[in-house]
């Protein structure tokens, strides 16, 4: 979020100072990680299903700009248990956009990907032209693109400063220096509640989200990238990742983990976890179920009661702007979430803005309170967690 919004703002010709606590990409931060998925699918939510497509092509736009690729288009499958579930909304939502979208018999996509065991489900639907984004990659590429534009990275943890009337006149190092700017955004991430506790502390919860990373058998080529799509169980609370650059499939469990302190918390995945993820590849992957773990990772996500960003001016500052609750959708969405606050701060009114006020400080957001996807129905929390 932080970085985009600096690349934004670099090219509406503005100087740009990114305060970064860790350096970017670092594993503590929500963008840590080596992919994320890039989906349209949200359900009936159009807006998104834009910004999803358009952000796709900012990384691919900055992957081509950095000489390295960003984007890994292996598709993604959703595995859909109901007829009129979250997966036949988005399949009606992206056929009215006209992105690319098939939906499969379960004979179908057992012929296409033999591996995945579907007899439980009712259909599947693919987007051919979504994939996997190649997460630290990317981080790295968008802080060089910084750089490039003139833009300055710091080193070093900031918190708001001084105040004269309705204004931030700076932000407050670790180290002890003030730096001055006509504007300031804060896109901490799961730091965001702890900079601002009385008016996000309630509204942004941080949670721990665990990742696992199975190794196949050796000459097992069949979970690469090039075989096998990014998946999605959306109602099992699940999502994969195929092989991509040597880390083999990732497998995380999707429901929300439990409260996670950025600071202090151990990076540790939970026995729970990866159990899990076994019992679901029992089912659905099995030739997968039984391999060891080869790499874990512990991420977070920064959630709003009804899954939407926070991305609004501070309420007695008019100069300081709050950027955050990812929810665990944010990363695919970067560029736009970033085109969309750069447009706020220099005053304009951002062209990919939704019509309503999803993303206001103020809204009350309890009576829209959703999942990720935007889904009416709640996500089943697994009962190892």
């Amino acid at each position: 979020m932080g970085l985009w919004t600096a690349i934004h703002l670099l090219d509406a010709g503005l100087g740009v100072t990114v305060v970064d606590a860790f350096g970017p990409g670092d594993a503590r931060q929500t963008s840590s990680d080596e992919t994320r998925i890039s989906r349209a699918s949200h359900g009936g939510d159009a807006l998104y299903a834009r910004w999803s497509r358009a952000a796709l092509r900012a990384w691919i736009e900055l992957g081509d700009e950095a000489g390295t690729p960003t984007f890994v288009p292996c598709g993604v499958a959703w595995f859909a248990h109901r007829d009129h579930g979250f997966e036949a909304a988005s399949e009606a939502a992206l056929r009215t956009l006209a992105i690319p979208v098939e939906r499969l018999t379960l004979t179908e996509a057992a012929d296409r990907w033999p591996i995945i065991s579907t007899g439980d489900l009712a259909f599947v639907i693919h987007e051919p032209e979504a994939g996997a984004l190649r997460a630290r990659v990317g981080i790295r590429a968008a802080a060089d693109a910084v750089r490039r534009r003139g833009g300055e990275i710091r080193l070093d943890r900031a918190r708001p400063g001084a105040e004269v009337g309705d204004r931030l006149t700076d932000v407050v190092t670790d180290r002890g220096e003030r730096i001055s700017a006509g504007s300031f955004v804060f896109a901490a991430g799961p730091w965001l509640p702890s900079l601002f506790p009385d008016l996000v502390g309630n509204l942004i919860s941080v949670t721990k989200q665990d990742v696992v990373h199975f190794g196949p058998v050796p000459g097992d080529g069949r979970f690469e990238a090039d075989r096998l799509p990014a998946w999605i169980d959306y109602d099992e609370a699940i999502y994969g990742i195929p092989g991509i650059d040597g880390h083999g499939p990732k497998v995380p469990p999707d429901a929300y983990g439990p409260p996670f302190d950025p600071d202090a918390g151990d990076r540790i995945v939970d026995p729970a976890s990866v159990r899990f993820v076994r019992d679901y590849l029992a089912r659905r992957l099995p030739d997968l179920a039984g391999r060891p773990v080869i790499e874990s990772r512990v991420c977070q996500y920064e959630s709003t009661p009804d899954t939407h960003f926070l991305i609004d001016r501070h309420p007695a500052l008019v100069n300081a702007w709050l950027v955050g609750g990812g929810s665990g959708h944010a990363f695919k969405q970067g560029p736009e979430i970033g085109r969309y606050a750069a447009a706020l701060v220099t005053g304009g009114v951002p062209s990919n803005a939704p019509d309503d006020e999803r993303f206001s400080l103020a809204r009350d957001r309890r009576a829209g309170a959703g999942v990720r996807a935007g889904s009416d129905s709640a996500r089943p929390v697994p009962a190892t967690r």
